[in-house]
């Protein structure tokens, strides 16, 4: 019983997902269609499509899946102890002079290498 009922959702989802496609082209197309319009009203359009869109997406069970990945994402984000003003500009520093370093070693030995390719090839 629970299969027939999954194969019914899975049939009406890629029906819904063929209406977010159409959506899109229809933005696509009417983007290019109306190029002579303003560039507002073009924008409230697709913007207002990209919506419609976005709202039938989340009917699917795909849909459902990432909004709540993306609600637990935002959970995990909040978890996060983000550093201090101070921290981030030492840890910043401390990057910067690193790479000048090792960029000034590299150099160095790519212009002791090519010294030496140099006075073999003459």
């Amino acid at each position: 019983m629970e299969s027939k009922a999954q194969q019914s959702t899975s049939r009406f989802d890629v029906l819904k997902w063929l209406v977010v496609f159409v959506l899109i082209a229809v933005g696509v197309v009417g983007n290019q269609y109306f190029s002579a319009e303003s560039v507002l009203y073009r924008a409230l359009g697709l913007v207002a499509l990209a919506l419609v869109a976005a709202f039938v997406a989340l009917q699917t069970d795909r849909g459902r899946r990432f909004a709540t990945l993306l609600k637990e994402a935002r959970v995990e984000i909040r978890k996060v102890v983000w550093p201090t003003r101070p921290e981030l500009i030492q840890t910043t520093a401390i990057v910067v002079v690193f790479v000048l370093v090792v960029a000034l070693i590299l150099w160095g030995m790519d212009s002791f290498i090519g010294f030496l390719v140099q006075g073999f090839i003459g």
